[in-house]
């Protein structure tokens, strides 16, 4: 899991790249938890809120890039 540090060191790409990712894995999760094969229903929560991290560190971007011009 990216932490805040890890995510001001990346570029655009490679957080919309993890951010994609992310945002399949929360997919594949709940789809087990319907099906009944989740173990760790707690990962659920673990990467919704990795998902916000990464789309709060690319509005913050966008925001410094805002000021910026």
């Amino acid at each position: 899991m990216a932490k805040d540090k890890d995510l001001d060191t990346l570029d655009a790409v490679e957080l919309v790249s993890q951010l994609n990712d992310a945002k399949e894995e929360l997919f594949n999760l709940r789809f087990q938890r319907v099906t009944g094969q989740l173990d760790n229903t707690a990962r659920i929560g673990q990467v919704r809120r990795q998902v916000a991290r990464i789309m709060t560190a690319i509005r913050a971007r966008e925001i410094a890039e805002a000021k910026a011009q």
